[in-house]
């Protein structure tokens, strides 16, 4: 039976190794499965917490914090009209950030997976081109990446040339998302492998010290991506100036009832 020394090794070892595994295969959509078991368990402890209109429970008060920090987000990045993004970048938060945690005290994680990185980049960015048909139509989502209107002697030679470098800016966009997520998750668990094989061959996992890190790299990555993600809705659907002051003047009212609304909810916690 193993001793309690040689347990506490070992789970401690899993937690710090992180991903230990080269490919997860078909596994990928248990741990996946895993990151949404947890997010509809945080959910459901969060609507438990909330009676009377007022947060109770840590689940409920931290869900709320996290809504108003999105919330915050959609609205400086993306515009007045950064309202109707707040479920899909909350989403892509809770996905990207479950699975960064998680893979802290598992031994594999989903977003080490460069096809899962891919799959959310590559929505994300189908979600970014519809909306900007949506806002303009297509041929004015067209013109987007055309460029600036140009004299037509200028315009036979550097419009074709400018679309064309922009549709291929919307393909690197795809993998920049992907890779960048794949590549600092799974790059960390790596360095953490590295460190315990260099001291006593694996058997104290030293790498364990860099959890802390690991967490916060965790925090940083999901926001990267999801402010990224905004940052592309706001390219594809801005609006005029005449239609920003009409929107800012509405939300602005907006903000300032929801802010009288958050401070008696302050006050009451």
């Amino acid at each position: 039976m193993m001793s309690m020394e040689k347990y506490f090794l070992s789970a401690l070892t899993t937690m710090s190794h992180g991903s230990i595994h080269e490919g997860v295969g078909w596994n990928i959509f248990y741990y996946s499965g895993m990151v949404f078991i947890t997010i509809l368990i945080f959910a459901w402890l969060a609507r438990l917490g909330f009676t009377s209109g007022i947060p109770r429970s840590l689940p409920t008060k931290l869900a709320e914090h996290l809504y108003v920090f999105i919330e915050d987000m959609c609205l400086s990045v993306i515009g007045p009209h950064g309202r109707k993004y707040i479920s899909y970048i909350m989403g892509l938060w809770l996905i990207i950030f479950t699975s960064n945690t998680l893979g802290l005290i598992l031994p594999y994680t989903p977003t080490a997976e460069l096809s899962l990185n891919l799959s959310l980049s590559i929505m994300t960015m189908l979600y970014v081109q519809y909306e900007g048909i949506r806002a303009h139509g297509f041929f004015g989502h067209m013109k987007h990446f055309a460029g600036p209107k140009l004299a037509w002697f200028m315009a036979i030679f550097i419009t074709p040339l400018l679309f064309a470098i922009e549709l291929v800016s919307e393909v690197m966009k795809v993998l920049s998302l992907a890779l960048r997520l794949y590549s600092n998750i799974e790059g960390g668990h790596k360095v953490v492998v590295t460190l315990n094989d260099l001291f006593m061959d694996g058997q104290w996992p030293i790498g364990g010290v860099l959890i802390a890190l690991k967490f916060l790299s965790c925090i940083i990555q999901s926001l990267v991506f999801v402010l990224l993600a905004c940052v592309y809705l706001s390219i594809v659907t801005r609006h005029d100036e005449s239609d920003e002051s009409t929107l800012s003047g509405s939300e602005s009212d907006h903000n300032k009832e929801n802010t009288g609304v958050k401070g008696i909810t302050l006050q009451t916690m």
